[in-house]
């Protein structure tokens, strides 16, 4: 077999993820874990798998960041004309994952998507720097562009014309929360038997947990 892949394999020993020792909350678990991610300066620490799928089924993923998550979902930002978008706007359903290969961990998060109000995207993208400002006005997402030289021509003809001033907010831009509906999160573990705890929410809005087998 070509690209015999077989001797890539590692065993995980460093963590275990007990029911006892886990929140019964899932968002207070995801927040213990992604204190202890940024802790651990992991590279990147925000990045994440977005799967979406179109109203045919056809799936799609693609590595997002994540900007902010709490009782009511997980945040992250895009162009509202990009392929993802257009997805989302046809089948307003998505999963997240985020995989932290230092801590041997991983995180996946389902449920229904919707737009956050515009405020808060307004509010996060006058965070961003001047260039991450002009890129989002510049790059008309997923479309067929002439070449790179068209591209970086708007991006400095759109500086020029801000420099000195307030970058508005793009009407085409903004951010998506994930509601979640489960989230599992996964210890890697010796000889595969890792440790899988799905958290699944209830209509009152509490969580319900249980073991799967890895």
């Amino acid at each position: 077999m070509r690209g015999d892949l077989s001797a890539l394999r590692r065993d995980y020993a460093s963590r275990a993820l007990t029911e006892e020792d886990a929140f019964a909350d899932a968002i207070a678990q995801f927040s213990a874990w992604w204190t202890e991610a940024v802790d651990s300066q992991l590279l990147d620490v925000n990045a994440m798998t977005l799967a979406t799928a179109s109203r045919a089924g056809e799936p799609s993923a693609r590595i997002v960041l994540l900007k902010g998550f709490g009782p009511d979902g997980f945040v992250f930002f895009t162009n509202y004309a990009s392929a993802k978008a257009q997805q989302l706007d046809d089948n307003p359903r998505a999963s997240l994952l985020l995989f932290w290969a230092e801590l041997e961990r991983q995180v996946r998060i389902t449920g229904g998507v919707t737009r956050v109000p515009r405020e808060e995207s307004e509010q996060y993208f006058k965070s961003r720097p001047f260039e991450s400002q002009i890129g989002a006005w510049a790059s008309a997402q997923s479309q067929v562009v002439t070449g790179r030289a068209a591209l970086e021509d708007r991006y400095a003809k759109l500086a020029a014309e801000y420099t000195g001033l307030t970058v508005p907010l793009p009407p085409f831009w903004g951010g998506y929360r994930v509601l979640p509906e489960t989230i599992e999160f996964w210890q890697g573990r010796k000889s595969r038997l890792h440790d899988r705890l799905l958290y699944t929410r209830d209509g009152d809005g509490s969580w319900s947990r249980s073991r799967l087998a890895p």
